[in-house]
């Protein structure tokens, strides 16, 4: 039973100083989740969680460990004020992944994203159709931003009295990453042979060339070549 008091008494003392402290370090930790804001929270916990379970650790060893880790973060972030390396180092840059309408193949290599992943973030933004895309960037904090482009970002139809006109289609990637994607032909019931005419028309010789393929509304296709490798 005294061990049972014990753990509770260490747990409530550590839950009390890690909410102390994350109302000193502000909001800013939770809103910009870097991946130092990421690993701070993740050993913060860590030492919470050692300081509850180990009894050889002491209480006041703890919460000295988790005030000298909150003084480090403190530190950090007024270099990161006098210093762009400092930020670029612990908070990353944002980067560039399509560039007015092209997309940037290297960047997506350089960090492990496939197109899946994009198509995915896009969606997040309402965005369907990669065509519709002037910019997108990837920030520190793993969101996307996008910007349309001009003729895309349009007025609300129900300000002109227009009827909205869908295609037939919901845009869908046919080829990701060079890998022709076999459910969403048969989600259409699109063939082999039409997509062969497609890479003809698209001025392809064979898939191997395509490093994406997406089926429009209108049932056409959008491709992106693939870069040769450097």
């Amino acid at each position: 039973m005294e061990g049972i008091l014990i753990t509770i008494y260490r747990t409530v003392l550590g839950f009390l100083f890690l909410l102390f402290l994350m109302r000193i370090l502000g909001k800013k930790q939770l809103g910009e989740l870097t991946f130092f804001n990421y690993a701070t929270g993740i050993a913060m916990g860590n030492i919470i969680g050692d300081m509850v379970i180990h009894k050889e650790i002491t209480v006041w060893e703890s919460l000295a460990a988790l005030s000298f880790w909150a003084l480090s973060v403190f530190a950090v972030e007024f270099i990161n004020h006098h210093s762009k390396l400092s930020t670029k180092l612990t908070k990353g840059e944002p980067t560039i992944l399509i560039k007015k309408g092209q997309l940037i193949q290297k960047e997506l290599k350089k960090h492990q994203m496939s197109m899946d992943d994009l198509l995915m973030l896009l969606r997040i933004n309402s965005v369907f159709d990669t065509q519709e895309v002037e910019y997108a960037i990837m920030e520190p904090n793993g969101q996307l931003s996008v910007l349309k482009k001009s003729l895309k970002d349009s007025v609300v139809k129900e300000d002109l009295n227009i009827q909205p006109k869908s295609g037939p289609y919901l845009p869908t990637a046919l080829v990701s990453n060079g890998t022709k994607i076999d459910n969403a032909f048969k989600e259409y019931n699109l063939t082999d042979e039409w997509f062969g005419e497609e890479l003809k028309k698209g001025g392809f010789q064979n898939l191997q060339d395509v490093y994406f393929a997406q089926l429009t509304e209108d049932g056409d296709v959008f491709f992106v070549r693939k870069e040769k490798s450097s």
